[in-house]
């Protein structure tokens, strides 16, 4: 498909999220703080993909995501692609994996977890990324991934 034919407009510097699960491309959107943005944001939903079946697809002209943001991108998201574009080019690609600890990032599901009453950033060891199992470093409890909050940042 040549650049003419997209189904979604060129943008010429920025970043585009590709091959994001069409369900969690909202919050994704959310996470990064899109909705607030005043950089031009194109939102795609429900794209046709071999990949993931249907996806979403993000551009985000004049804007390149921290490692932090990716980071807190992997755990909504992880596998999505991140194509890094100057003058209308893709000049890097990633794939958005999670990383082996998240410090800050999710809140931890133990209501005892000295995390949830005192004012300490979480950290959790990814035990296995593939099945999406992280541990607390302060309690030991192992928690599925998809099933934690996300902190908002401040």
């Amino acid at each position: 498909m040549n650049k003419k034919e997209r189904l979604v407009a060129a943008i010429e510097n920025g970043t585009v999220i590709d091959h994001i699960p069409a369900e969690k491309t909202h919050q994704v959107a959310s996470l990064l703080g899109l909705f607030d943005t005043r950089n031009q944001v194109t939102i795609g939903i429900n794209f046709v993909s071999n990949k993931v079946g249907r996806k979403g697809i993000i551009k985000v002209s004049n804007r390149f995501f921290t490692d932090d943001e990716i980071s807190r991108l992997s755990v909504v998201a992880p596998n999505v692609i991140l194509n890094i574009i100057r003058d209308y080019d893709v000049i890097e690609k990633k794939t958005v994996e999670t990383p082996d600890e998240l410090v800050g990032i999710v809140k931890c599901n133990n209501p005892v977890c000295v995390t949830n009453n005192e004012p300490m950033p979480t950290v959790f060891h990814v035990v296995d990324k593939e099945h999406g199992i992280i541990s607390c470093h302060y309690c030991d409890k192992e928690q599925d991934i998809s099933k934690v909050e996300v902190i908002s940042e401040k």
